[in-house]
């Protein structure tokens, strides 16, 4: 009988032993769960955008995209998906809609085209991915990070972009989908005050009456998050200038002016002009002043956009993510459209100047 009672205590104590190991083994299967808090900050460009001249109902229409596309990015840094994932999202969004010269709507070149210009970079390894002049990708920003990902280049323009991406599985759509006539408008009154001779001033198209609050707009879209693991991603895409010429790009696909990402400073998106942002390397600019001189991320932001490109005379303006989270932006601009949500869950949609 006492041996009975020992065999049982050996099996009941081997049955202890394997669920504290099965216990174990299923505690280190398991996902780590991060505290490290995320955070989005996106903008649809800076300029010259007049708060007495837009109407409530245009204004509505810019605040809901822009809360839409912060939520969206959001919704996926909060359920653990990466701030590549974050930036793309909300950057496409953006690019759907004519409120913006990304994507649809995106303004018109010399010759009535359109041409797009988008990048992106992760913190993370310092990978980035950028494309150029391409006129047939609904969203550049996605071909973007297709180049960064599954390319050995960085940057791709023109024909051999869009042969790339038929090659990634990207359908091509004809140019004809990114017009519309508020931009085809905007390209002819440019030509006709360059051209015309007679200097009496002509009637305006209502549409242009519509949307003369930001007639001068710098034009660009991008946005930055950091997520669970604590990467930076930082993104930006565009349609470039009205009435461009010669292929001219600007500062949105060049990585260091228009974007950049470091896991050990910040991410920044910039918008603006382009040909300033390139000679003043302004992205990389505000994160080496973050990593060297060991300011805020909001004193980079201002010495670069309101001390270095106003002595420039340069004007735009920037939003950006640092490694703990913070977000910030700045720009020198009557207004730009922005929004964000910050490390605490606080959102705000901004689009003229607050003081």
């Amino acid at each position: 009988m006492n041996s009975t009672y020992r065999s049982m205590a050996l099996l009941i104590k081997s049955l202890l032993i394997m669920l504290i190991v099965f216990d174990t083994v299923l505690v280190s299967a398991a996902p780590e769960i991060s505290n490290q808090p995320v955070a989005i900050i996106i903008h649809g460009g800076a300029g010259t955008i007049k708060r007495e001249l837009m109407s409530d109902e245009i204004e509505s229409e810019y605040r809901a995209i822009l809360k839409e596309a912060i939520t969206r990015g959001h919704t996926i840094l909060r359920k653990g998906g990466s701030s590549s994932e974050a930036v793309v999202a909300a950057i496409s969004l953006m690019e759907d809609s004519p409120l913006f010269n990304a994507g649809y709507g995106a303004v018109f070149n010399h010759q009535g085209d359109i041409e797009l210009d988008a990048s992106i970079m992760q913190g993370s390894d310092l990978n980035a991915g950028a494309v150029a002049s391409v006129r047939r990708i609904k969203n550049p920003i996605k071909l973007a990070r297709s180049v960064m990902k599954a390319s050995p280049h960085v940057m791709l323009a023109g024909s051999g972009a869009e042969l790339f991406a038929q090659q990634q599985g990207f359908s091509l759509v004809s140019n004809e989908y990114f017009k519309t006539e508020r931009r085809r408008l905007q390209l002819e009154r440019i030509i006709n005050q360059q051209t015309s001779s007679n200097h009496l001033p002509k009637p305006v198209h209502p549409l242009l009456v519509k949307y003369q609050f930001d007639e001068k707009k710098l034009g660009t879209v991008g946005a930055v998050a950091i997520d669970q693991q604590g990467n930076i991603t930082a993104g930006t895409s565009t349609g470039g200038m009205t009435n461009k010429r010669f292929g001219r790009i600007g500062d949105a696909p060049v990585i260091g002016a228009g974007t950049y990402a470091d896991n050990n400073s910040c991410g920044i998106s910039a918008t603006g002009h382009g040909e300033y942002f390139i000679r003043a390397a302004v992205a990389h600019d505000i994160c080496a002043r973050v990593a060297y001189k060991g300011i805020s991320l909001q004193a980079a932001q201002d010495e670069v956009i309101q001390i270095k490109l106003v002595n420039m005379n340069a004007s735009g303006g920037v939003v950006g993510v640092d490694k703990d989270a913070n977000i910030a932006f700045s720009f020198n601009s009557l207004g730009m459209y922005r929004a964000g949500i910050d490390k605490h869950g606080k959102s705000f949609v901004q689009i003229f100047q607050e003081h």
